[in-house]
């Protein structure tokens, strides 16, 4: 696990709910591509299903985080591209069964006209510091 520092509200800004506004820490950084909802076989998962395919992005994302000797607690930054913003629950619900609400990421979320297939209704990136 990282040493990390979390500011949610820092000074004159708007406390967010979802997110934490800085994260910054010292150590070995990681990037983690966009993950898309796709299982090890390159099948997606959860056609037309938010929650399956959201669960399937942070699965994913956990493989890669591990693959570089990381973990959620690690992370710093999380970026969101989502075909419609009416898919951030499903996308919150899985980052709660991975990430404490007292130990948010730094977030973004941007909504897109498309992703790199129609059947994909979301993709996340991530980065990481790790300790040492």
């Amino acid at each position: 696990m990282s040493d990390l520092t979390r500011i949610p509200a820092p000074a004159g800004v708007a406390p967010a709910a979802q997110y934490t506004h800085v994260v910054a820490g010292t150590g070995r950084f990681v990037a983690v591509s966009g993950q898309l909802p796709l299982d090890e076989h390159g099948e997606l998962v959860g056609e037309g299903d938010p929650a399956a395919q959201a669960r399937q992005v942070f699965e994913n994302l956990r493989r890669c985080l591990a693959a570089a000797g990381a973990g959620f607690d690690d992370v710093v930054k999380l970026t969101y591209f989502v075909t419609d913003m009416a898919h951030m629950p499903a996308l919150r619900a899985a980052r709660a069964a991975h990430i404490p609400e007292d130990r948010l990421p730094a977030s973004s979320a941007v909504q897109v006209a498309a992703l790199v297939a129609p059947r994909f209704l979301m993709e996340v990136e991530a980065l990481a510091v790790v300790a040492g």
